[in-house]
């Protein structure tokens, strides 16, 4: 039945593309923006009608238009509440549709989305470092995206006819997580690629979010808690925590310098009934700008940027008031050549430990070099987090889990409540789990189910298994200058073999023979090489 429903849902949104293709914005900025936003548009319409059936099963449009305006007041206020976006009568799609082939409707469409916005400002806004927000939707949407002044009543016509023509109910509302995440990633799979400009949002395999959320979160049932992503991207990480947890008892908190991120994360919010965590949401630089310095959480997820140039803004980092309590390992430093390379992920890793209250768990992505690193900045953040006995285990991923970075990477489990007697530490190593599938013209790895749930499990049961999975004290790794690599640990095995006396004699006859081959030609090719360089001549 639900499959029937997605399929749906994912030719609306083909639809919605076909519509901007047409329209000549194929691949362009502003085709994201037109998809999105009117994908957006038809979910809050019929989400607010599903609510508004909740409480009175006999209003319709009509009967909503009917309505005083004290009433209608009431109703949004007192009844309806932040349950969904606050619209009116006008607002709907019904009414757009029935003014369709008025003159100039893709400015009735524009001011119609601009008046939801408006309406639902302190809510759906996303707040930015310099205390400004960015609205729900554009200003003037269909006007500024569509150039050709012709082609904009046909947009418009087109866009309003295909969200008519599809109906999200309560089987659809009533979904949870893995519907609406499958929905987002089929909007979205043109427009947050693996890589590109200067900020590359790397989207994060679900397989590795699931491990990371699992092993985090485990068997508790936490209630009212914070759950923070200091580079959040468009939220896979932090959906993942929250399904895990309860959307009703957490709250979300991010903050990403990409608008084009923040805004994903805010719809992915909406589709998975987490817009109460809105407001949380921030756009801008996380390391000079942290917008959540008086907060401090209970858990963190990331897949921070691992290289970036902030030589522009290194030397400020020095200036702020928490430099050294929050920075305790130190700033990278700026090579003498590509300065794209510095290490920016070894700053949001101690940001993300400063960040943490006193029984705070956090589980992070880093490139695998991390965790073997001999000295600097690395090495101090290892230590730092074994003599506090806050590392709860390391996960090594199989090469290319991310499609287009040639990158390994480990996920870093910090846990502040594991500095009690007798807590151990697991190591993993699944760089041999997966498939190699082919993705365009990349390599990718697919973790199966049961190569996630094999990680999973061994944390869980904390049981060793033979060259995959080890458990250790913490002074074990101090003994290995810290190293978070589980195969430094692995037994060494050497297989012994009973021989006969004959069997031995026929062994070293064997090896002497090889030898005597191998001298052979060892001589004659000196013989060669020496006679090859009696005819080098100079001229």
């Amino acid at each position: 039945m639900i499959e029937s429903y997605t399929t749906i849902v994912k030719q609306l949104v083909d639809d919605l593309k076909a519509i901007s293709a047409n329209a000549g914005l194929g691949g362009e900025a502003g085709e994201y923006n037109l998809v999105t936003q009117s994908f957006l548009y038809k979910f809050l319409n019929d989400k607010f009608i599903f609510e508004i059936k909740k409480l009175h099963p006999d209003y319709d449009y009509e009967k909503l238009s009917s309505l005083s305006e004290d009433d209608y007041t009431m109703l949004l206020d007192f009844e309806l509440g932040t349950n969904a976006a606050h619209l009116h009568p006008h607002h709907l799609i019904e009414h757009l549709y029935n003014r369709q082939n008025e003159d100039d409707f893709a400015k009735t469409f524009d001011d119609t989305l601009n008046d939801i916005a408006v309406e639902n400002n302190s809510i759906f806004s996303v707040h930015t470092a310099g205390n400004s927000d960015i609205r729900l939707f554009e200003e003037r949407l269909i006007n500024d995206i569509v150039r050709d002044s012709s082609m904009r009543n046909g947009v418009a016509k087109q866009i309003i006819s295909k969200l008519a023509m599809v109906k999200f109910d309560d089987v659809i509302f009533e979904q949870g997580f893995d519907f609406f995440s499958t929905i987002f990633e089929y909007m979205i799979r043109d427009y947050n690629k693996d890589g590109g400009g200067k900020y590359a949002e790397y989207y994060t395999p679900h397989s590795v979010a699931k491990i990371m959320s699992e092993i985090l979160i485990g068997d508790d049932k936490p209630k009212s808690v914070k759950a923070y992503d200091p580079s959040a991207g468009s939220g896979t990480l932090l959906m993942n925590v929250a399904s895990k947890i309860g959307t009703d008892r957490v709250s979300i908190y991010s903050q990403d310098i990409s608008q084009k991120s923040s805004n994903l994360l805010r719809l992915n919010l909406i589709l998975n009934n987490l817009s109460h965590s809105i407001n949380n949401i921030v756009q801008g630089n996380t390391i000079t700008e942290n917008r959540h310095a008086d907060k401090k959480m209970d858990y963190i997820v990331s897949n921070p940027p691992f290289k970036l140039d902030f030589s522009e803004w290194r030397e400020q980092i020095t200036t702020l008031p928490e430099y050294s309590e929050r920075f305790f390992a130190g700033v990278p430093n700026i090579p003498k050549s590509a300065k794209d390379k510095m290490s920016i992920y070894l700053l949001f890793i101690q940001h993300i430990i400063y960040s943490l209250n006193d029984t705070g768990k956090a589980a992070v992505v880093v490139p695998t070099g991390f965790i073997t690193a001999q000295a600097g900045i690395e090495k101090k953040i290892r230590q730092h987090l074994i003599d506090n006995r806050w590392l709860k285990g390391v996960v090594s991923m199989p090469s290319n889990i991310f499609a287009t970075t040639g990158t390994n990477v480990s996920v870093v489990f910090i846990d502040k409540t594991n500095n009690v007697e007798n807590a151990k530490v697991v190591l993993v190593d699944a760089s041999k789990l997966g498939k190699k599938v082919k993705d365009g013209k990349n390599q990718k790895t697919l973790l199966s189910s049961e190569d996630e749930n094999q990680i999973i499990d061994a944390f869980a049961t904390q049981i060793p298994i033979d060259d995959f999975s080890v458990v250790l004290e913490y002074n074990k790794i101090a003994d290995k200058n810290y190293s978070f690599s589980a195969g430094q640990y692995f037994d060494i095995k050497i297989e012994y073999i009973n021989l006969t006396q004959d069997e031995f004699a026929s062994k070293m006859n064997e090896f002497t023979s090889k030898l005597d081959s191998l001298f052979a030609e060892e001589d004659q090719l000196r013989i060669e090489i020496m006679e090859q360089l009696t005819k080098v001549k100079y001229e």
